[in-house]
């Protein structure tokens, strides 16, 4: 399991923790709610036996004031109540000027119907049936949306922790990679200048042989890849470049280390030659990655195809394999630090092509597409 598998599950594992303290708390505030709701229409039905009191003339005046006083204690619950056939008697707890309106207080019944079943009593001696309309108090409906306002402060807090968390990270990351890559140019660039002094040396001693041609190569490479290194954590030079020069010479270094059964073509759809901002040892060091990882995924045998198009504002460069193919679904793992599918490797190569690319050269590169067992396709896209 590799570093960035493990990140994902911590993740995944806090997701689900956050999405298990979200339902509970909506499950516990509902219980709560059904509580409230079960006691307003106990206090509704409590308040329907004082109306119905209040209607017996017999009863005596010391009767009555407990049910005034019911009456009076109800200052949360919106009521209406109404006759058999559906005349507005009186109401409570209702918006005074809204309820001036007879045909607001008529939508507020079917609201009522609709949200509780209305509770029926009759008056006096001739039992007149009467209907009392009621809805839950405006403290009910707010505990009812409150654990969705909840979750949403528990996403946000969730999100706003995972920004700052990620960040931080991938500063401290950034900071330990280009310490590491300065550090490397840096032990790199004593022992070259030291093979550089016996070349030279060799060469004043008469030394012929075609070997140090050779040798001289590999330092010159040693240099480019110390000059690689070293520019990691700094803004970059930017030249006007030739596209078709840069990958020419790419490609012809990548053609001389791999195997005779690896074909490499070069095509330009525009027939001229194109040109972008580009710094050429971090941009070469791009399409190496590319150009070694289609090498690898063909095991040594295939087609790499690189294709330049011109796109008014921008180049793009298309290179395509004939290896393994990349799964869909790891489209942009594969540019994700420590992503490796080869047994040896930091998984390091396209993170880091990604970071030239985009951060360094304002562009853009991604997996246009791939096939299982059919080969692959990068797209790198330059601003002109």
């Amino acid at each position: 399991m590799n570093i960035y598998t493990r990140k994902q599950r911590w993740k995944l594992a806090l997701l689900l923790a956050a999405m298990v303290i979200g339902i509970a708390s909506l499950w516990y505030t509902n219980i709560l709610v059904e509580k409230l709701a079960l006691q307003e229409k106990k206090n509704v039905e409590l308040w329907a036996g004082a109306v119905r009191q209040l209607s017996e003339v017999e009863v005596e005046a010391g009767d009555v004031s407990f049910a005034l006083e019911v009456l009076r204690s109800n200052n949360t619950i919106p009521m209406i109540l109404t006759d058999a056939k559906g005349q507005i008697n009186s109401f409570k707890n209702l918006d005074s000027v809204k309820s001036m309106d007879e045909s607001w207080l008529k939508a507020q019944i079917e609201e009522m119907r609709a949200e509780q079943q209305p509770i029926q009593i009759s008056f006096g001696k001739e039992g007149e049936i009467n209907f009392i309309y009621y809805r839950d108090s405006s403290l009910i409906r707010q505990l009812r949306y409150y654990p969705y306002f909840q979750l949403a402060v528990i996403s946000l807090f969730l999100l706003v922790s995972y920004l700052a968390f990620s960040s931080s990270r991938k500063a401290e990351q950034n900071q330990v990679w280009v310490g590491m890559a300065k550090e490397t140019a840096h032990q790199l660039g004593t022992p070259l200048s030291s093979l550089m002094a016996w070349v030279e040396y060799l060469r004043m001693q008469g030394n012929k042989d075609g070997h140090l041609d050779e040798i001289e190569k590999d330092i010159a490479r040693l240099n480019t890849i110390t000059e690689r290194f070293s520019k990691i954590g700094s803004a970059p030079s930017l030249k006007k470049e030739n596209v078709n020069e840069v990958i020419v010479n790419s490609l012809n270094y990548i053609r001389s280390r791999s195997s005779s059964r690896v074909n490499f073509s070069l095509t330009n759809g525009s027939n001229h030659d194109l040109y972008a901002p580009l710094n050429i040892p971090l941009f070469e060091w791009v399409l190496e990655n590319i150009f070694k990882n289609a090498v690898d995924a063909m095991e040594g045998e295939g087609a790499i195809t690189v294709s330049i198009t011109d796109q008014q504002q921008f180049v793009y460069i298309d290179i395509c394999d004939t290896g393994k193919g990349i799964p869909k679904s790891k489209f942009k793992t594969v540019f994700k630090p420590g992503y490796t599918s080869k047994s040896r490797g930091w998984g390091l190569g396209l993170s880091l092509s990604k970071r030239i690319v985009e951060e360094y050269h304002g562009g853009h590169i991604f997996v246009k597409s791939s096939e299982m067992n059919k080969g692959t396709t990068f797209r790198i896209v330059l601003p002109k």
